[in-house]
């Protein structure tokens, strides 16, 4: 079971993005959360085409077609969460749904636990 579950909106316009980008199939969508942003915590995401090396504590998923690498402490925020995409008027882009937050930016970027 996944970490993380991706809407399959989310997962189409990561597709698209990986294919104008030129990543490549064999690279891997990491997903991570980094100090930063309005609320303390940001979240990250990445193509990378070296995905984890054996000795790695990275935790690894395939969702539709599509590797996700989560680290293991951002995996510790992530778990639960819902990334999804939206290109309407109230704002073009992806969208996490952290139930571990307990606060968020009026943007969504960035959150605290």
């Amino acid at each position: 079971m996944a970490a993380i579950n991706i809407t399959d909106k989310a997962l189409e316009r990561i597709h698209e993005i990986r294919r104008d980008e030129g990543a490549g199939e064999e690279s891997v969508l990491r997903i991570g959360v980094v100090g930063g942003g309005c609320s303390g915590l940001s979240y990250k995401l990445d193509f990378d085409r070296k995905g984890t090396s054996g000795d790695s504590k990275d935790q690894e998923f395939e969702i539709n077609g599509i590797k996700v690498v989560i680290d293991m402490r951002s995996f510790l925020y992530l778990a639960g969460t819902q990334l999804d995409y939206s290109d309407g008027l109230q704002g073009k882009g992806f969208h996490f749904s952290n139930p571990n937050a307990s606060r968020t930016c009026s943007c969504g970027e960035s959150f605290s636990v």
